[in-house]
């Protein structure tokens, strides 16, 4: 007997790519429910070689959903994840809500799968695990076979972040200014704050009282939280003009000595990472390759000569993959895996 399958938020960007993913790795589900606002009602989504029609979130009946993978925004799960909890129902979601709940786990199955065991032990768990945000998520799996190699200190990061980290609308904005451009049509802000074709944007969610925008401090307090609280973290976030794919350049500062070879190798051997890394052009990765992939890609690697046992990476990843729809499933699978879900698919 296997899994059924709630996808609230199915007909937004990470929706749409949660189906894509679910048919892909053939996920043992019995049944899939694509589950949107009453206004998305009857819309036809494709999944695998399937059409399935959306259904209303209000008024759906969940009983026998053993998983709801949640993209529909931090209001839809602030109000539904506790209420699906309760009946049973694991809940992993794709907002910012319960990334920072102590008692919520926030999980990338190749850097901490392993803690889902306790929490599943709990007697009295939400039911509920968070995915982190889409920066966050690719830079710890980078990170982590680093860290257990070596002990990270320190690390300084800039994140160059594609449009569709900011849904539809920051998609249809590039595509609609950079085609205005061509023509002579002013490129007037509207998703993002100033003009983003052929631009870039220091400015990624809201600023705060320390000078830091909410972006920035979400990889600082996630990174803390899925990989070592001990290590220090400062980032930059950049709104630049790509449809899809985040990248990021990473300034790494470890306690132990750890050559270049060394964190070559390290890389080349851990789960969900391909080693693109030659000293040649064209010898590294960009989003345009890795639009469509399930692995994080680390080239540039090389020594930081300003600091003690430092090294410097760059990092991209699909952000609709591996940085929101990819994560979730991986986390569903972990839990099957690991035999966490009280029962086991046919």
């Amino acid at each position: 007997m296997g899994y059924r399958v709630a996808v609230i938020g199915a007909t937004g960007n990470v929706g749409r790519e949660v189906l894509n993913i679910l048919a892909e790795r053939k996920f043992p589900a019995d049944e899939v429910v694509a589950l949107a606002s009453s206004r998305s009602t009857g819309r036809e989504l494709s999944f695998g070689d399937r059409i399935i029609k959306v259904k209303n979130l209000d008024d759906y009946d969940f009983g026998g959903i053993d998983f709801a993978i949640m993209s529909a925004g931090s209001d839809i799960s602030k109000q539904w994840a506790p209420k699906l909890g309760a009946m049973g129902i694991m809940v992993i979601d794709n907002s910012s809500f319960w990334r920072y709940h102590s008692d919520v786990p926030l999980i990338v199955p190749e850097v901490n799968g392993a803690t889902l065991d306790a929490y599943m032990a709990r007697p009295k768990r939400q039911n509920i695990i968070a995915n982190p945000n889409c920066s966050t998520a690719q830079l710890v799996v980078a990170l982590k076979p680093l860290h257990d190699l070596a002990k990270i200190k320190r690390i300084v990061v800039s994140t160059y972040q594609s449009v569709s980290g900011a849904g539809k609308e920051g998609v249809d904005e590039l595509w609609n200014q950079t085609k205005g451009i061509f023509v002579n049509d002013s490129a007037t802000p509207g998703k993002f704050p100033k003009q983003i074709a052929f631009n870039v944007i220091p400015h990624i969610d809201v600023f705060m009282e320390d000078g830091y925008t909410k972006e920035e401090w979400k990889v600082l307090a996630e990174t803390k939280k899925i990989l070592d609280p001990k290590i220090k973290v400062t980032c930059t976030a950049v709104r630049v003009p790509v449809f899809v794919g985040h990248a990021e350049a990473v300034n790494i500062e470890f306690e132990n000595p750890i050559s270049p070879d060394e964190a070559r190798d390290a890389l080349r051997e851990a789960p969900g990472i391909s080693v693109i890394d030659k000293r040649e052009a064209g010898g590294y990765a960009t989003p345009v390759e890795c639009v469509g992939e399930y692995d994080t890609f680390v080239s540039r690697i090389r020594e930081d000569n300003t600091v003690e046992n430092g090294l410097v990476i760059w990092v991209v990843s699909d952000n609709l993959r591996k940085g929101a729809a990819l994560n979730t499933i991986q986390i569903a699978e972990t839990l099957i895996e690991r035999n966490l879900m009280g029962k086991k698919a046919a």
